[in-house]
């Protein structure tokens, strides 16, 4: 099938970075989310990317504005849902996704592809909230959206050939190097990352290193472009929580128990840069 408009429900970090590469790449964008204030910070935010885009001659004046020119915004999953593809980025929260993507199933097309940017949620149990679970698959993007080159694609069990290809050509078409992830918890890149920062927060938390000393030691012996726990900041540690237990629910596995530092930082609602205090304080 042909993919001609892309819905994304959800204007926040995710949703708005999406949407953009979408449009950018010529697609007829609708973005949802629950506010009219909510959809224009995530259209402002689009703005202000494409703007320093255009500063670095990364875009040039005239492709900017065909941009801004395919993209509209609505308050209502139901619009968003008239597309070709609809990419859920909303909080990682199976109980949420479930209302979207029954909402979604009952107002789209036959014909609408439905994808997830969860990161760690199964494709499968996501499948199994819809009546077109072939229809269902994982598009995990990378953040942030724009600069980051990787689209993670995840089948889940009844996932046809021709869903996979579809996002496939579109992901491809918005500039992104796709790889196929297999449905398990946590898929390639949170498989192994999570635990990476996990262990950076108990290796906080036994005293082991200052934050400052653990980030310099993985970016400077192991070439990271960013040390885990700054990182761990701009992913934000509820998402990173969130992650951490869905694979330690779902593998048994001890390895996978979250850092109770990582739960406290969480509780006190130090969440990263987006609160403005994380592993760092980010307060003017």
């Amino acid at each position: 099938m042909e993919i001609k408009k892309i819905g994304v429900i959800g204007a926040g970090q995710m949703g708005n970075g999406i949407a953009q590469v979408a449009a950018v790449a010529g697609y007829e964008v609708i973005m949802a989310d629950l506010s009219g204030p909510a959809t224009q910070k995530g259209m402002a935010t689009i703005g202000k990317s494409l703007s320093k885009l255009l500063a670095k001659e990364r875009i040039s004046a005239d492709l900017r504005d065909a941009t801004l020119s395919r993209l509209s915004t609505t308050t209502s999953i139901e619009d968003a849902a008239q597309c070709d593809l609809v990419i859920e980025a909303v909080v990682e929260s199976a109980a949420v996704k479930q209302q979207v993507f029954q909402t979604l199933d009952k107002a789209a097309a036959a014909h609408t592809i439905l994808a997830s940017n969860t990161s760690s949620i199964s494709i499968t149990k996501i499948g199994g909230f819809t009546d077109r679970a072939d229809k269902v698959v994982g598009m995990h993007f990378m953040n942030p959206v724009p600069i980051m080159k990787l689209v993670e694609l995840i089948r889940g069990l009844a996932t046809s050939d021709e869903t996979y290809m579809a996002v496939k050509t579109a992901s491809e078409r918005m500039g992104k190097t796709t790889v196929l992830a297999q449905d398990y918890p946590g898929f390639i890149v949170n498989r192994v990352l999570m635990p990476m920062i996990n262990e950076a927060a108990y290796t906080l938390m036994e005293g082991v290193g200052s934050v400052e000393d653990i980030d310099i030691a993985m970016k400077l012996g192991t070439n990271q472009p960013m040390g885990p726990l700054t990182l761990a900041d701009f992913i934000g540690l509820d998402t990173c929580l969130a992650i951490m237990e869905v694979l330690h629910v779902n593998l048994g596995d001890s390895k996978y128990r979250p850092c109770p530092l990582l739960r406290k930082y969480v509780d006190a609602g130090w969440l990263g840069r987006k609160s403005g205090r994380g592993f760092y304080s980010y307060e003017a």
